[in-house]
């Protein structure tokens, strides 16, 4: 074949390709948009933000919590403090992943309960694997992220029993309680099915799910279990204020994670959650230290440390609808209202909240639930929906709050009920109380 030959067969060859590009174009775009479609529903940078955050709530309940605690109790029950937390965590992790997530947020979406409680459908995660996807991100995600806040909530409640409960009880409350209180408040406020999602009740990363509800069960369980030995009798100081500050500071770096990451995205929401999660607890600090000093005649440590939690605390449920300075009066007036509880309150009715659990979290989740109605208002500068109405929203916050404090309050006297018959008592005996729950319950020593 001459090269003359060669190259008009060649031409040819090359006409007759461009002629079939059009065709092959029309039938290769067909197919592109669906594969385009199927990978836009993952966003990688969402993805990874969220994978950061999980981690971060994580760190806030091991070791975060779990040190806080420890540092709280006396020294003779650090270990336990510990162990509760962390086999606390273990527990709530594998009870989620086998029926909570489901119960939280499968089912209908409506009808019958699907207002109170999801159902049985994804029991084991049997509906999720990996190419299941929630909004921009792998739907494992978002099963693990939550999963951080069911474990977080019911380990926050060992702040109230400490130092007093049998190890065996404890786990077996916060088992029932997190199926039966947690649940159903997790569902009603976060799932599209839920009462108060329909209602609109604002609750960005868990007013009313995580604080309002561990801090009412863990003021009912404490006084079910009566107070400590010696309470209001004998001095019970913190043993270790150094562990205090740095779980307090482990929580507040994790708590970015708790707040931005509840976004879901990263994105300008996650943004000002994140910047409002510095100014809240910033004032809250500030604000308690002021306010023990004028009252008390004193600016303690442990003080700001209690009031840096109790305006993360607040911000929480408003952390994605506040502005910059309504976060900051939100953590302002919540650290003054919980300085109240706790020093005033609490030893008025004399019930025995170990490391004030509800002077903190429930209080101060109850003024954060609230205040999320003022703080979302775009007349107040917050980022409420367009046609915001701060009446209507207020009193849907209201009602929102009474039903968490009242479920979790019912649910957890009933579990402590069954527990008590179960386990023939709740407490451990004076004398492992007096020797130390490390020694009686776990036969070891924090400090040899």
């Amino acid at each position: 074949m001459s090269f003359k030959t060669s190259k008009i067969l060649g031409s040819a060859a090359l006409a007759s390709l461009l002629l079939a590009l059009p065709a092959l174009g029309q039938e290769v775009a067909a197919e592109v948009p669906a594969a385009i479609e199927e990978v836009a529903t993952i966003d990688t940078g969402d993805t990874a933000w969220m994978l950061v955050s999980t981690l971060l709530v994580i760190l806030m309940t091991i070791p975060g919590l779990a040190l806080f605690y420890g540092g709280l109790v006396r020294s003779k029950n650090i270990l336990s403090v510990l162990t509760q937390v962390f086999a606390g965590f273990a527990l709530i992790a594998l009870l989620w992943v086998t029926y909570g997530y489901s119960l939280a947020f499968a089912g209908p979406s409506e009808g019958g309960l699907s207002a109170f409680i999801g159902d049985f459908s994804n029991f084991l995660l049997g509906a999720t694997g990996p190419d299941s996807v929630s909004g921009t991100i792998p739907e494992l995600v978002f099963v693990v992220f939550q999963l951080t806040f069911a474990c977080i909530t019911a380990t926050l409640i060992v702040g109230g029993i400490a130092e007093r409960m049998k190890f065996g009880a404890v786990m077996a409350f916060l088992a029932i309680w997190f199926t039966f209180s947690y649940l159903p408040i997790a569902h009603m406020v976060w799932s599209g099915a839920g009462l108060f999602f329909q209602m609109g009740a604002l609750d960005f990363a868990g007013g009313t799910v995580v604080h309002i509800n561990s801090g009412v069960a863990a003021l009912v369980a404490a006084i079910v279990l009566g107070p400590r030995l010696g309470y209001m009798k004998e001095p019970i100081a913190p043993h270790n204020l150094v562990f205090v500050f740095i779980g307090a500071s482990l929580l507040w770096v994790g708590w970015f994670g708790f707040n931005a990451g509840s976004a879901l995205a990263a994105n300008g929401t996650a943004a000002q959650a994140f910047l409002n999660t510095v100014t809240a607890p910033a004032a809250a600090a500030l604000a308690w230290a002021l306010g023990e000093k004028l009252t008390r005649g004193h600016a303690s440590a442990l003080g700001a440390f209690s009031g840096a939690v109790a305006g993360l605390v607040a911000i929480t449920p408003a952390a994605g609808f506040s502005g910059t300075f309504g976060a900051i009066v939100l953590g302002a007036v919540a650290s003054l209202i919980c300085l109240w509880a706790v020093v005033t309150l609490k030893p008025m009715l004399k019930y025995d909240d170990s490391l004030d659990v509800f002077g903190i979290h429930g209080v101060g989740g109850i003024v954060g639930a609230i205040g999320t109605a003022f703080v979302a208002d775009p007349a107040l500068g917050g980022f409420g929906a367009e046609g915001y109405a701060l009446g209507g929203q207020l009193v849907t916050q209201i009602l929102a709050v009474l039903v968490a404090i009242i479920w979790s309050a019912l649910v957890t006297l009933v579990a402590l009920l069954i527990v008590k018959a179960l386990f023939g008592g709740l407490r451990v005996s004076d004398a492992s109380e007096s020797d130390g729950l490390d020694l009686s319950t776990h036969g070891e020593r924090a400090y040899n």
